[in-house]
């Protein structure tokens, strides 16, 4: 990702701002799978993403934007060949729409500082809540917690 994006996405985030950017623009800085995923609605395949297996208390952040997204130890294997998280690090940070593509209602999750799809929500995860985030690898960027974060919470 170019430095000066990163800048800018974390001082315009800092100031509660959207970040916004033409579809021409969204394809040069995310790359064409990525884009597919997060600004199309794509899914990429399943047990083949860089985080699916990935543990540790770091946090993971929308890949568009830079805003925290999930913790790390929230994380848990669902065997579905995807990241599956029990919540998010902030109800603040995501928000989610009726997704009716499959012929049955389902939950997608999106960022609220980019609006990129990351994945969906179900209700067949773990006690208590029993929710199962089900977000692409691709739709995301790992920080070890020991390491700086440069993205910011909402």
């Amino acid at each position: 990702m170019k430095r000066w994006f990163l800048l800018l996405t974390i001082i315009l985030l800092g100031a509660g701002a959207k970040i916004t950017h033409s579809e021409r623009e969204w394809l040069e800085i995310l790359g064409k799978e990525r884009f597919l995923v997060m600004r199309k609605k794509g899914t990429e395949h399943a047990h083949l993403g860089k985080y699916t297996h990935t543990q540790g208390d770091g946090i993971y952040a929308c890949a568009a934007c830079s805003l925290p997204l999930f913790e790390g130890t929230e994380k848990y294997d669902a065997g579905n060949g995807f990241p599956s998280f029990k919540k998010p690090m902030s109800s603040k940070n995501i928000y989610y729409l009726e997704d009716w593509s499959f012929s049955f209602k389902r939950y997608e999750v999106l960022c609220r500082g980019c609006d990129s799809h990351l994945g969906h929500v179900f209700h067949d995860g773990p006690p208590p809540k029993h929710f199962r985030y089900c977000i692409n690898s691709i739709a995301l960027v790992y920080t070890q917690r020991d390491a700086k974060f440069l993205g910011r919470q909402k």
